[in-house]
């Protein structure tokens, strides 16, 4: 995709944030673009994930086609919240102390390890467990995937959407070990392979059944 055709689709994410649902004429104005330009830009973009189509009635006539951002395009927008987070830890432990920080963290791994629990312990083999959690980290904007590793798996996180918290919480990273090692089994080795806090491009998890083989060999980047 060439520079061009990367700013005009930032562009158009930008418009719509802006300016909420829009039909692709009013979209292509703003742009002082043709309409077919920018339609093909929305069908890229929705293909990818960014954006969808909703219909809405009319008095008259067919339905208007209107565009819309989804979920995923928030990554594209920077939001506070991510250093305010960072802010509130940082007084957390300063009034608690850590002891207050353990419990704390104690409590919200306690509370991730229920829920993964109930969408992934279902699953009977390995890879639907990795699938379905690869799923619940996507949909919390880590960009997860399974990619298949020697005998076993790793578990691909390309992006952290936590990151400016656990720079400020180092408990963070550990508590997700856990997460993961009690919602794919006992039967489950979990070894983190690359971290992004490290310096890593992403963070990645060597997974495979105890007492097989080692799904080959990984450094590990802590």
């Amino acid at each position: 995709m060439s520079k061009r055709d990367t700013r005009t689709r930032r562009a158009v994410l930008d418009l719509l944030k802006r300016e909420g649902p829009s039909e692709a004429p009013v979209l292509a104005t703003l742009l002082d673009l043709t309409d077919m330009a920018v339609r093909q830009h929305l069908y890229a973009l929705e293909e990818e994930g960014y954006v969808e189509a909703v219909s809405v009635p009319r008095p008259r006539g067919r339905p208007a086609k209107q565009w819309t951002l989804t979920r995923k395009a928030d990554r594209y927008f920077p939001d506070a919240h991510a250093e305010l987070t960072a802010d509130l830890l940082t007084a957390m432990h300063a009034a608690f102390g850590d002891e207050g920080m353990d419990r704390l963290l104690a409590e919200r791994t306690r509370q991730q390890k229920q829920a993964y629990a109930k969408e992934v312990g279902s699953r009977k083999s390995l890879k639907g467990r990795l699938d379905a959690l690869a799923e619940l980290r996507t949909g919390e904007g880590y960009v997860a995937a399974v990619e298949k590793h020697g005998d076993g798996y790793l578990l691909v996180e390309n992006h952290c959407p936590i990151c400016v918290a656990a720079k400020a919480c180092s408990g963070l990273c550990s508590a997700e070990l856990a997460v993961f090692r009690h919602a794919l089994g006992d039967d489950v080795e979990v070894e983190r392979t690359d971290h992004i806090l490290a310096g890593a491009r992403r963070c990645a998890y060597r997974i495979h059944v105890k007492g097989g083989k080692a799904a080959g060999s990984a450094s590990v980047r802590e």
